[in-house]
């Protein structure tokens, strides 16, 4: 569905499509004294919907994606996400402009100053962090705007939106959601990276400043074999029980499956120690780990992109890449805030303030809007992974 604000009025002023209501015949016939000879009766017309987006002006907007490389697979998804957005939305004027970055900073670069060159008035994309910093020059130097779909941070700014999944929103939804359900002493068990730092200051300080204890904590550097170790002294003492309520755990791949089961091996069974993640657990194949059983964390609803997903299918063939979604609505956005500027003042709402909307915007993945330093805040689901699924146990709130 096109994208629209979370918090009435509706800054577009109206739906994307307006269906007068039918008329409907009377339920009783008038009485006739005098009966006369029937006519036939004329069909009455069906009522036709009103696009709001025909006639308007024409936009440039590029969409930078690897689509030659090792992740052309990924890129052609995400531009069919993004063409099945504009199919949606019916701007027959709006001129997407795909550009191949080929997965490299060098691409990006050729891509974003051909978008440019040939009058992009906003930048969808690139994928890629090296990528995303080879555009951000170039677009700024051209007064352009850039919505990223990078996670890396750092990137953002005045002039680069990052659409991502960011985990700051993740981290904050499920550590809140578990104090609420009387979790009060905390393990953490996260590597020394910059995901990991990010998160785990996170983490320590909303469960600090919301009553609870962070007890135990572990720190780890990828492939580091002292791990097992380390996870060893976090079992209780013989014919104990933990006084943990919960371990937050911020990996995934093979790390999730060496910590759950080393957990679990040390007596920190998911019965009783409540396993707490991010959106990388967004995976089925770590729902059907045993160790991992009544496992939350936060992400996009699965319910909220059900749809997109079965309408790609029928129209493509085959399933979306996960990343389609991120194309498929920050197209729509480009559309919306379109018809919004040109509705208001004649040009495409794509500055600074309407990109901060407050009230932010629905989409695929439920509503987000970007934040004044140019990252994304998602509203977002606690899911739980149960007899190997996952399973949505608090729906996404349906505004900020």
């Amino acid at each position: 569905a096109p994208l629209g604000t979370t918090n009435p009025p509706n800054p577009w002023g109206q739906t994307t499509t307006t269906e007068p209501a039918p008329i409907e015949p009377s339920q009783t016939e008038p009485t006739q004294t005098n009966p006369v000879p029937a006519q036939p009766v004329k069909p009455r017309p069906k009522p036709v919907a009103v696009n709001p987006f025909n006639k308007l002006p024409a936009v440039n907007v590029a969409i930078l994606l690897p689509l030659s490389g090792s992740k052309a697979a990924l890129g052609q998804s995400m531009l069919q996400g993004a063409q099945l957005s504009l199919f949606d939305m019916g701007y027959t004027n709006f001129n997407l402009m795909p550009r191949d970055t080929g997965g490299t900073r060098s691409g990006a670069s050729a891509a974003a100053t051909s978008a440019v060159n040939d009058g992009a008035q906003l930048i969808l994309g690139p994928l890629f962090a090296d990528s995303v910093r080879a555009v951000k020059p170039i677009a700024k130097a051209n007064n352009v705007n850039v919505i990223a779909f990078s996670t890396d941070w750092t990137l953002a700014d005045n002039n680069t939106f990052l659409m991502g999944f960011m985990p700051f929103s993740q981290v904050n939804r499920v550590a809140h959601y578990a104090l609420s359900k009387g979790h009060k002493n905390y393990g953490l068990v996260a590597p020394q990276d910059p995901y990991g730092n990010a998160v785990s200051g996170q983490f320590s300080e909303l469960v600090l400043k919301n009553g609870g204890t962070l007890s135990k904590s572990i720190r780890y550097t990828a492939g580091d074999d002292s791990l097992i170790h380390q996870l060893g002294t976090l079992k209780p003492a013989e014919g104990q029980t933990s006084d943990l309520d919960a371990v937050f755990m911020p990996a995934s791949g093979s790390q999730i499956d060496l910590i759950a089961s080393s957990l679990s091996y040390n007596n920190l069974l998911p019965s009783r120690v409540r396993r707490l993640g991010t959106g990388l657990w967004d995976d089925p194949r770590i729902a059907r780990q045993p160790n991992m059983e009544g496992a939350w964390f936060a992400a996009p609803s699965p319910a909220s992109r059900r749809g997109f997903e079965t309408k790609y299918a029928a129209s493509y063939g085959e399933k979306p890449l996960r990343l389609a979604s991120l194309a498929h609505d920050a197209t729509a956005l480009a559309a919306i805030l379109a018809k919004n500027g040109y509705d208001r003042n004649g040009q495409p709402d794509y500055n600074y303030n309407a990109l901060t909307n407050p009230n932010g915007f629905s989409g695929t993945d439920g509503v987000f809007r970007f934040q004044k330093n140019g990252l994304v805040e998602r509203a977002l689901s606690v899911l739980e992974f149960r007899n190997g699924s996952i399973v949505e146990i608090d729906p996404a709130p349906r505004r900020f």
